[in-house]
Protein backbone atom coordinates (compact mmCIF):
# COMPACT_ATOMS: atom_id res chain seq x y z
CA UNK A 1 0.00 0.00 0.00
CA UNK A 2 1.20 3.54 -0.64
CA UNK A 3 2.09 6.00 2.11
CA UNK A 4 -0.29 8.96 2.20
CA UNK A 5 0.48 12.49 3.27
CA UNK A 6 -2.21 14.40 5.14
CA UNK A 7 -1.48 17.62 3.26
CA UNK A 8 -3.31 18.08 -0.05
CA UNK A 9 -5.90 20.11 -1.95
CA UNK A 10 -8.41 19.28 -4.68
CA UNK A 11 -11.43 20.97 -6.24
CA UNK A 12 -14.05 20.40 -8.92
CA UNK A 13 -17.15 21.87 -10.54
CA UNK A 14 -20.39 20.61 -12.02
CA UNK A 15 -22.78 22.70 -14.14
CA UNK A 16 -26.48 22.06 -14.55
CA UNK A 17 -28.45 22.74 -17.70
CA UNK A 18 -29.90 26.22 -18.09
CA UNK A 19 -33.32 26.58 -16.51
CA UNK A 20 -36.05 28.48 -18.40
CA UNK A 21 -37.79 31.50 -16.87
CA UNK A 22 -40.49 30.69 -14.33
CA UNK A 23 -43.51 32.49 -13.01
CA UNK A 24 -41.37 33.76 -10.15
CA UNK A 25 -38.44 34.95 -12.28
CA UNK A 26 -38.02 36.43 -15.74
CA UNK A 27 -34.39 35.29 -16.12
CA UNK A 28 -32.97 32.02 -17.35
CA UNK A 29 -29.81 30.70 -15.73
CA UNK A 30 -27.44 27.76 -15.43
CA UNK A 31 -26.29 26.80 -11.94
CA UNK A 32 -22.74 25.71 -11.22
CA UNK A 33 -21.88 23.53 -8.25
CA UNK A 34 -18.38 24.06 -6.88
CA UNK A 35 -16.65 21.89 -4.28
CA UNK A 36 -13.15 21.94 -2.80
CA UNK A 37 -11.42 19.81 -0.18
CA UNK A 38 -8.25 20.81 1.61
CA UNK A 39 -6.46 18.83 4.31
CA UNK A 40 -3.53 19.37 6.66
CA UNK A 41 -1.95 17.21 9.34
CA UNK A 42 -3.79 16.34 12.53
CA UNK A 43 -3.58 13.60 15.15
CA UNK A 44 -7.12 12.49 14.33
CA UNK A 45 -9.69 12.88 11.56
CA UNK A 46 -11.20 16.34 12.02
CA UNK A 47 -13.89 17.25 9.44
CA UNK A 48 -15.18 20.78 8.88
CA UNK A 49 -17.97 21.62 6.40
CA UNK A 50 -18.69 25.06 4.96
CA UNK A 51 -21.74 24.55 2.74
CA UNK A 52 -24.15 27.04 1.22
CA UNK A 53 -27.69 27.05 2.59
CA UNK A 54 -29.06 24.95 -0.29
CA UNK A 55 -26.51 22.18 0.33
CA UNK A 56 -26.40 22.10 4.12
CA UNK A 57 -28.81 19.18 4.40
CA UNK A 58 -26.33 16.96 2.51
CA UNK A 59 -23.59 17.26 5.14
CA UNK A 60 -24.26 13.80 6.72
CA UNK A 61 -23.89 12.08 3.34
CA UNK A 62 -20.64 13.96 2.65
CA UNK A 63 -19.33 13.13 6.12
CA UNK A 64 -20.05 9.42 5.61
CA UNK A 65 -18.21 9.46 2.28
CA UNK A 66 -15.10 11.09 3.75
CA UNK A 67 -14.98 8.92 6.87
CA UNK A 68 -14.90 5.80 4.68
CA UNK A 69 -11.86 7.02 2.74
CA UNK A 70 -9.79 9.14 5.13
CA UNK A 71 -8.19 8.09 8.41
CA UNK A 72 -6.41 11.17 9.74
CA UNK A 73 -6.09 14.87 8.99
CA UNK A 74 -7.83 18.17 9.51
CA UNK A 75 -10.11 18.27 6.46
CA UNK A 76 -12.16 21.26 5.32
CA UNK A 77 -14.93 20.83 2.73
CA UNK A 78 -16.44 23.84 0.95
CA UNK A 79 -19.37 23.63 -1.45
CA UNK A 80 -21.62 26.29 -2.94
CA UNK A 81 -24.00 26.95 -5.80
CA UNK A 82 -23.35 29.79 -8.21
CA UNK A 83 -25.95 30.96 -10.68
CA UNK A 84 -24.85 32.33 -14.05
CA UNK A 85 -27.99 34.14 -15.19
CA UNK A 86 -28.44 36.17 -18.37
CA UNK A 87 -28.70 39.26 -16.18
CA UNK A 88 -26.33 40.21 -13.40
CA UNK A 89 -29.32 40.91 -11.14
CA UNK A 90 -32.35 38.61 -11.14
CA UNK A 91 -35.47 40.54 -12.18
CA UNK A 92 -38.47 39.89 -9.90
CA UNK A 93 -41.66 38.78 -11.58
CA UNK A 94 -44.80 40.91 -11.70
CA UNK A 95 -46.52 38.51 -9.29
CA UNK A 96 -43.79 39.02 -6.68
CA UNK A 97 -43.93 42.79 -7.04
CA UNK A 98 -47.70 42.74 -6.62
CA UNK A 99 -47.36 40.58 -3.52
CA UNK A 100 -44.78 42.92 -1.96
CA UNK A 101 -46.97 45.92 -2.71
CA UNK A 102 -49.95 44.25 -1.00
CA UNK A 103 -47.89 43.46 2.06
CA UNK A 104 -46.52 47.00 2.17
CA UNK A 105 -50.00 48.52 2.04
CA UNK A 106 -51.12 46.22 4.85
CA UNK A 107 -48.17 47.28 7.01
CA UNK A 108 -48.83 50.97 6.38
CA UNK A 109 -52.44 50.53 7.49
CA UNK A 110 -51.20 49.69 10.98
CA UNK A 111 -47.89 51.57 10.88
CA UNK A 112 -48.40 54.80 8.91
CA UNK A 113 -44.91 56.06 9.76
CA UNK A 114 -43.18 53.00 8.19
CA UNK A 115 -40.76 53.84 5.37
CA UNK A 116 -41.65 52.55 1.90
CA UNK A 117 -39.60 49.73 0.39
CA UNK A 118 -36.52 50.77 -1.58
CA UNK A 119 -35.30 49.07 -4.76
CA UNK A 120 -32.55 47.38 -2.71
CA UNK A 121 -35.15 46.11 -0.25
CA UNK A 122 -37.23 44.66 -3.06
CA UNK A 123 -34.26 42.88 -4.65
CA UNK A 124 -33.15 41.50 -1.31
CA UNK A 125 -36.60 40.20 -0.40
CA UNK A 126 -37.17 38.56 -3.78
CA UNK A 127 -33.69 37.00 -4.10
CA UNK A 128 -34.71 33.86 -2.26
CA UNK A 129 -37.81 33.35 -4.41
CA UNK A 130 -35.82 32.10 -7.42
CA UNK A 131 -34.19 29.10 -5.76
CA UNK A 132 -33.89 26.18 -8.11
CA UNK A 133 -36.02 23.15 -7.42
CA UNK A 134 -33.24 20.86 -8.67
CA UNK A 135 -32.20 18.10 -6.24
CA UNK A 136 -28.45 18.47 -5.90
CA UNK A 137 -27.71 15.47 -3.70
CA UNK A 138 -26.76 13.05 -6.48
CA UNK A 139 -24.67 15.69 -8.28
CA UNK A 140 -22.98 16.75 -5.04
CA UNK A 141 -22.03 13.21 -4.01
CA UNK A 142 -20.76 12.36 -7.49
CA UNK A 143 -18.65 15.52 -7.54
CA UNK A 144 -17.42 14.83 -3.99
CA UNK A 145 -16.32 11.33 -5.04
CA UNK A 146 -14.41 12.80 -7.99
CA UNK A 147 -12.73 15.51 -5.89
CA UNK A 148 -11.92 13.00 -3.16
CA UNK A 149 -10.16 10.77 -5.71
CA UNK A 150 -8.07 13.78 -6.77
CA UNK A 151 -7.31 14.55 -3.14
CA UNK A 152 -6.17 10.99 -2.46
CA UNK A 153 -3.98 11.05 -5.57
CA UNK A 154 -2.39 14.28 -4.36
CA UNK A 155 -1.88 12.81 -0.90
CA UNK A 156 -0.27 9.72 -2.44
CA UNK A 157 2.14 11.82 -4.53
CA UNK A 158 3.11 13.88 -1.51
CA UNK A 159 3.47 10.69 0.54
CA UNK A 160 5.88 9.24 -2.04
CA UNK A 161 7.98 12.40 -1.80
CA UNK A 162 8.05 12.14 1.99
CA UNK A 163 9.16 8.49 1.79
CA UNK A 164 12.10 9.43 -0.43
CA UNK A 165 13.12 12.15 2.01
CA UNK A 166 12.87 9.80 4.99
CA UNK A 167 14.87 7.10 3.24
CA UNK A 168 17.61 9.62 2.46
CA UNK A 169 17.81 10.71 6.12
CA UNK A 170 17.79 7.09 7.27
CA UNK A 171 20.73 6.28 4.99
CA UNK A 172 22.65 9.19 6.51
CA UNK A 173 21.85 7.93 10.02
CA UNK A 174 23.16 4.47 9.15
CA UNK A 175 26.34 6.04 7.81
CA UNK A 176 26.84 8.04 11.03
CA UNK A 177 26.21 4.92 13.13
CA UNK A 178 28.83 3.05 11.11
CA UNK A 179 31.30 5.87 11.78
CA UNK A 180 30.56 5.84 15.52
CA UNK A 181 31.11 2.09 16.02
CA UNK A 182 34.92 1.92 15.48
CA UNK A 183 35.55 5.06 17.53
CA UNK A 184 34.87 3.40 20.91
CA UNK A 185 37.68 0.75 20.77
CA UNK A 186 40.08 3.45 19.62
CA UNK A 187 39.10 5.67 22.54
CA UNK A 188 39.50 2.80 25.02
CA UNK A 189 42.98 1.97 23.66
CA UNK A 190 43.99 5.63 23.86
CA UNK A 191 42.65 5.94 27.41
CA UNK A 192 44.49 2.79 28.53
CA UNK A 193 47.74 4.16 27.12
CA UNK A 194 47.04 7.47 28.87
CA UNK A 195 46.60 5.63 32.18
CA UNK A 196 49.88 3.74 31.65
CA UNK A 197 51.72 6.97 30.83
CA UNK A 198 50.37 8.59 34.00
CA UNK A 199 51.55 5.64 36.10
CA UNK A 200 54.94 5.83 34.41
CA UNK A 201 55.21 9.53 35.17
CA UNK A 202 54.07 9.00 38.75
CA UNK A 203 56.68 6.27 39.31
CA UNK A 204 59.39 8.27 37.57
CA UNK A 205 60.03 5.59 34.99
CA UNK A 206 61.58 6.64 31.73
CA UNK A 207 62.06 3.27 30.16
CA UNK A 208 61.21 -0.29 31.05
CA UNK A 209 58.10 -2.15 31.94
CA UNK A 210 55.69 -0.98 34.59
CA UNK A 211 55.13 -3.10 37.66
CA UNK A 212 52.42 -5.70 37.21
CA UNK A 213 50.22 -4.00 39.80
CA UNK A 214 50.36 -0.71 37.86
CA UNK A 215 49.46 -2.46 34.62
CA UNK A 216 46.55 -4.21 36.31
CA UNK A 217 45.31 -0.91 37.72
CA UNK A 218 45.59 0.78 34.31
CA UNK A 219 43.73 -2.12 32.73
CA UNK A 220 40.96 -1.91 35.37
CA UNK A 221 40.57 1.82 34.87
CA UNK A 222 40.51 1.39 31.09
CA UNK A 223 37.86 -1.30 31.47
CA UNK A 224 35.70 0.96 33.64
CA UNK A 225 36.15 3.73 31.11
CA UNK A 226 35.13 1.40 28.29
CA UNK A 227 31.96 0.43 30.15
CA UNK A 228 31.03 4.09 30.64
CA UNK A 229 31.45 5.08 27.00
CA UNK A 230 30.27 1.86 25.35
CA UNK A 231 27.57 2.77 22.82
CA UNK A 232 27.27 -0.58 21.07
CA UNK A 233 23.83 -1.16 22.60
CA UNK A 234 22.60 2.27 21.50
CA UNK A 235 23.89 1.77 17.97
CA UNK A 236 22.28 -1.67 17.80
CA UNK A 237 18.90 -0.28 18.90
CA UNK A 238 19.25 2.66 16.52
CA UNK A 239 19.82 0.33 13.57
CA UNK A 240 16.93 -1.84 14.74
CA UNK A 241 14.61 1.20 14.75
CA UNK A 242 15.80 2.12 11.27
CA UNK A 243 15.02 -1.41 10.08
CA UNK A 244 11.50 -1.08 11.48
CA UNK A 245 11.09 2.28 9.78
CA UNK A 246 12.09 0.66 6.48
CA UNK A 247 9.51 -2.07 7.04
CA UNK A 248 6.69 0.37 7.80
CA UNK A 249 7.47 2.58 4.81
CA UNK A 250 7.52 -0.48 2.53
CA UNK A 251 4.23 -1.73 3.98
CA UNK A 252 2.50 1.68 3.66
CA UNK A 253 -1.04 2.33 4.78
CA UNK A 254 -1.88 4.07 8.05
CA UNK A 255 1.65 4.23 9.49
CA UNK A 256 2.01 7.81 10.74
CA UNK A 257 1.54 7.13 14.47
CA UNK A 258 3.95 4.17 14.45
CA UNK A 259 6.52 6.20 12.53
CA UNK A 260 6.21 9.04 15.03
CA UNK A 261 6.85 6.63 17.93
CA UNK A 262 9.98 5.24 16.23
CA UNK A 263 11.27 8.77 15.62
CA UNK A 264 11.01 9.39 19.37
CA UNK A 265 13.02 6.21 20.01
CA UNK A 266 15.69 7.29 17.51
CA UNK A 267 15.98 10.63 19.29
CA UNK A 268 16.40 8.85 22.63
CA UNK A 269 19.27 6.73 21.30
CA UNK A 270 20.98 9.77 19.76
CA UNK A 271 20.68 11.60 23.10
CA UNK A 272 22.22 8.68 24.98
CA UNK A 273 25.02 8.49 22.42
CA UNK A 274 25.77 12.16 23.07
CA UNK A 275 25.68 11.79 26.85
CA UNK A 276 28.22 8.93 26.68
CA UNK A 277 30.48 10.79 24.29
CA UNK A 278 34.11 10.95 25.41
CA UNK A 279 35.46 12.43 22.20
CA UNK A 280 34.65 15.38 19.98
CA UNK A 281 34.06 13.05 17.03
CA UNK A 282 31.26 11.20 18.86
CA UNK A 283 29.73 14.51 19.97
CA UNK A 284 29.62 15.70 16.37
CA UNK A 285 28.03 12.43 15.27
CA UNK A 286 25.38 12.72 17.98
CA UNK A 287 24.54 16.30 16.98
CA UNK A 288 24.34 15.38 13.29
CA UNK A 289 22.03 12.48 14.17
CA UNK A 290 19.73 14.77 16.15
CA UNK A 291 19.49 17.20 13.23
CA UNK A 292 18.54 14.40 10.82
CA UNK A 293 16.03 12.91 13.27
CA UNK A 294 14.38 16.31 13.82
CA UNK A 295 14.02 16.71 10.05
CA UNK A 296 12.39 13.29 9.93
CA UNK A 297 10.06 14.18 12.82
CA UNK A 298 8.77 17.28 11.00
CA UNK A 299 7.90 15.25 7.91
CA UNK A 300 6.47 12.25 9.72
CA UNK A 301 3.90 14.61 11.28
CA UNK A 302 2.37 14.89 7.78
CA UNK A 303 2.01 11.15 7.17
CA UNK A 304 -1.44 9.62 7.63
Amino acid sequence: MPVYSMTAYASGQHSSAATPPTAESTTSSATRLGLEIRSVNSRYLDLTFKLSEELRSFEPALRELLVRRLKRGKVEVRAALESSGTNLVAEPSLRLLQRLNTVQESVKTWLPQANPLSVADVLRLTAGATVSEHDWQADLLALAEQVLQSLLAAREREGARLVLMLQDRMAQLRSLAAQAGPLVPQLVAQQRQRFLDRWRDALGLVEGALPEAAQDRALAEATAFAIRIDVAEELTRLNSHLDELDRLLAKGGEAGKRLDFLIQELHREANTLGSKSAALELTHISVDMKVLIEQMREQVQNIE
